[in-house]
């Protein structure tokens, strides 16, 4: 199994292809789409192909990958992104251009991936975001995922320190399950009371 192509009512989820560069540089070059993202804006179409070789075309070649391109059906032109970590945390991350947010598209997308892991046997799904991104933490509770605790980080390669909430999905029924990584690598965590 490696990214298998999903659809939705209204979405394409497919592999990233040397296609997509354009869209790729549109969804990573904007500032406020990537805010609270870890790497800098892409400045070039040059920068999003290095892009693409470095985080698409090598998860690709993994036996398994669940990076996808958030496709709309009309023109199967990538809007955004929604992927999954194969490591332990099987953390669940997705980004899309402004002109498309609030519209339930990464609802949508995530949807459909959550039950493409629990058919593959992934046990549970984690999130994290910057506490300043309500947004996106209304997308994990839409997803039916818990807050779980809050925790601090020095942010590479912005080199900025924030502080995150980490909710969790169990997909297997181990309703106690609460992935520690996060909590245990940082010297300040707790737990928030009215998330």
């Amino acid at each position: 199994m490696n990214t298998p192509t999903l659809a939705t009512k209204r979405l394409i989820l497919r592999k990233f292809t040397e296609n997509d560069i354009e869209a790729l540089y549109k969804i990573y070059s904007d500032k406020t789409v990537n805010r609270f993202l870890p790497w800098f804006p892409l400045t070039t179409i040059e920068d999003a192909q290095v892009f693409y070789k470095e985080r698409f075309e090598r998860k690709y070649n993994q036996q398994c990958s669940y990076n996808y391109a958030i496709c709309l059906k009309e023109d199967n032109c990538p809007i955004g992104y929604v992927n999954v970590e194969t490591d332990d945390s099987y953390d669940f991350g997705y980004e899309l251009r402004k002109e498309f947010w609030h519209k339930g598209f990464v609802t949508e997308a995530g949807r459909a991936i959550i039950s493409q892991l629990k058919k593959d046997g992934i046990p549970y799904v984690t999130a994290t975001h910057d506490i300043n991104n309500l947004q996106s933490g209304e997308v994990m509770k839409r997803l039916g995922m818990t807050y779980q605790y809050s925790y601090e980080e020095q942010w590479q390669p912005k080199n900025f320190l924030v502080t995150f909430r980490m909710y969790q999905l169990n997909l297997d029924g181990d309703s106690g399950r609460v992935y520690k990584r996060y909590w245990n690598n940082s010297t300040i965590r707790f737990i928030e009371t009215n998330v």
